[in-house]
């Protein structure tokens, strides 16, 4: 299966792990929690998919990698305790708790989370003293003496000894405590991901057109040759704060994170034509509708792998907008019920220092509850900047209201509310501007491409990216309605993927 599907599943299993009964008692018992073992290739978004989870189900997430852990630190310390027994005093060898179970505790203490996930990575790699304690922790939850809490599912992972000597076979007998999940790369599945987190648009114009260079491993006279998901990912965010600090991209930087000596020498070359192609046609004249006849004539003289280019490109700018645009628009929903409450309270005869106090307060528990959540290691970065946005309002409206010389709740409100007004208003522009700029877009591609493989393009990823396809269904685009409609999205998509695939640069 592939990642996506890895992560559906896991996501299930968790929920149902955590269903309780009418009683709160968890319904399936913690010894018939099987723990899932995920194997699969290095770098193909394993410890990824957790955190996802773990922010999607709002719970905690604890990880840990076995590769460095002895028996005396996954197990705990042996110490001598007295104990009576029957009227005899004894010597008892105890353990001290284990580091990983004191982790988990330590996080429901800092976050007040208490259910979780504990992800153990690299699992078949423990060491050969670790090795018989395994079983013990797969069925019971045990380490030494100390088991996982309730309400915290064990998820693990691993490499397939192929790509790791230190892999240690699972026998039968522990085999049959986990439920196995084989996992593959998949270039589709990744992109989509790679979208939401903004990979840099030259990497996927160059996948998008050398889908078998986006993960490989390989081995070869002069040694192992590998390419992963990671390493692309990684590449993506040096290339942003490269391109800020002004300095050139050179093969062997690009070398560091794709260890293919073709892969990144072709990267590179593509990468250089990506910045020519990015100089050559002006992104925001585009999308401003500003456009010469001369440049439409040199897209439309254009390679295929140019014309892709540029699609992604603008493509990405557009959709760039669109999720800041969706984002603000969570934002100022999520206001919406601090605001009613200061206005309830306002309107029940408070005064204005009373209205303060209760902007403060809720500032203060929604900067709580997001410090919680990233204690718990259950917070994605868009809730993050929603969080510290709407904290910081919050806050302003405090100051404003303590600063003001409002004569009562309701008057203090009043500037609260033309605050916030503001904000609105301020939506509403960027909403029609990034309208206008949709629009501009469409207009480009059916002048410059007429219905062809490039309008293909972008009416797929207007339908395929969520914030772009939620911004179409709330405010409407009447251009891609009307193309939508005539391409025929799943009739022609085949002609187009083959002709992308046999590409070459």
């Amino acid at each position: 299966m592939n990642i996506k599907e890895a992560k559906n599943y896991i996501k299930d299993s968790v929920k149902i792990y955590l269903k309780k009964d009418e009683d709160g008692e968890y319904r399936i018992p913690i010894v018939r929690q099987r723990p899932i073992f995920l194997l699969g290739a290095p770098g193909i978004g394993k410890t990824a998919v957790m955190e996802q989870i773990a922010q999607e189900l709002g719970i905690a997430l604890v990880s840990y990698s076995m590769t460095h852990h002895t028996r005396q630190s996954a197990l705990g310390l042996p110490f001598i305790t007295h104990k009576e027994y029957e009227g005899k005093a004894y010597d008892v060898t105890e353990y001290t708790m284990s580091e990983i179970i004191a982790s988990i505790y330590d996080v429901m203490t800092e976050s007040g989370i208490k259910e979780g996930i504990l992800f153990l990575d690299e699992i078949n790699c423990v060491s050969e003293t670790l090795a018989p304690s395994m079983l013990q922790f797969l069925q019971y939850k045990v380490f030494g003496r100390h088991q996982v809490p309730e309400g915290w599912v064990i998820v693990t992972a691993g490499n397939p000894p192929e790509y790791n000597k230190s892999v240690r076979e699972f026998d039968v007998v522990t085999m049959d405590r986990l439920k196995l999940l084989e996992v593959e790369a998949d270039y589709a599945v990744w992109k989509e991901y790679a979208r939401e987190q903004g990979v840099h648009t030259a990497i996927l114009n160059y996948l998008d057109m050398k889908k078998d260079d986006f993960y490989q491993v390989e081995t070869t006279v002069k040694g192992r040759n590998y390419i992963t998901a990671r390493g692309w990912e990684d590449l993506s965010k040096m290339l942003v704060l490269y391109e800020e600090e002004g300095i050139a991209v050179e093969e062997s930087f690009v070398a560091q994170y794709i260890r293919n000596e073709r892969v990144a020498k072709e990267f590179t070359a593509y990468y250089d034509l990506y910045q020519k192609y990015k100089n050559d046609y002006k992104v925001e004249e585009i999308l401003a509708g500003i456009v010469s006849e001369q440049a439409k004539d040199k897209a439309r003289k254009a390679d295929f792998d140019e014309r892709l280019s540029l699609m992604g490109m603008l493509i990405d700018r557009m959709q760039q907008d669109v999720k800041d645009n969706m984002l603000n628009s969570e934002i100022l929903s999520e206001m919406m019920n601090p605001l009613r409450a200061l206005k309830a309270k306002a309107q029940n005869g408070a005064s204005a220092e009373e209205l303060a106090v209760m902007a403060g307060q809720q500032s203060e528990a929604r900067l709580k509850s997001m410090q919680s959540l990233q204690k718990a290691g259950a917070l994605s970065n868009r809730d993050k900047k929603k969080s510290k946005t709407i904290t910081g309002f919050l806050s302003e409206c405090e100051k404003h209201i303590k600063l003001g010389d409002a004569k009562d709740g309701e008057e203090a409100f009043a500037g609260v509310k033309e605050k916030f007004d503001a904000r609105v208003a301020a939506y509403k522009k960027d909403t029609e501007s990034v309208q206008e700029k949709l629009h501009y877009l469409f207009r480009f591609v059916e002048d410059t491409f007429g219905s062809g493989n490039e309008m293909l393009i972008l009416v797929t990823e207007c339908t395929v990216q969520a914030d772009c396809a939620k911004f179409i269904g709330m405010y409407g685009c009447e251009d891609y309605q009307r193309h939508n409609e005539e391409l025929m999205l799943t009739e022609r998509s085949g002609g187009l993927m083959e002709q992308i695939e046999a590409l070459e640069l």
